[in-house]
């Protein structure tokens, strides 16, 4: 009998294999992606004091209001452009980049791009 694959079983074995060599520090924070089949989130974590520095997400209220009519990825640009402000406001300039065991396209590529342009380093 065959076994039907789970897609977020498989990623979340590529998340722990990449999450084993990449963590998030106090000079260089990391930039986390998670990516529902409506929403996305993005987290900036210092992994050394296991705190969440700076969050944003679709749901938040200054992002939800613009969010009609727009793309997916029209609105996890908006994510990373706003998770990006908010990481500057804190002093957080550089950080890694933690795709989440997800592929690098489409609304984790465009959220990465946004938050680039805004200013963050990665």
């Amino acid at each position: 009998m065959i076994k039907v694959k789970d897609k977020n079983e498989e990623r979340l074995v590529r998340h722990k294999r990449v999450r084993a060599k990449l963590s998030g520090t106090t000079e260089r924070p990391r930039l986390c992606v998670y990516r529902s089949t409506s929403q996305i989130y993005a987290q900036i974590i210092d992994d050394s004091k296991g705190t969440t520095l700076v969050s944003a997400s679709t749901l938040d209220p200054e992002v939800k209001n613009s969010l009609e009519g727009k793309s997916k990825t029209e609105q996890a640009k908006l994510v990373g452009e706003m998770v990006a402000k908010r990481a500057l406001k804190k002093k957080i300039k550089e950080v890694v980049f933690d795709r989440g065991g997800y592929i690098y396209i489409g609304r984790v590529q465009a959220l990465a791009e946004a938050a680039r342009e805004a200013g963050l380093k990665f």
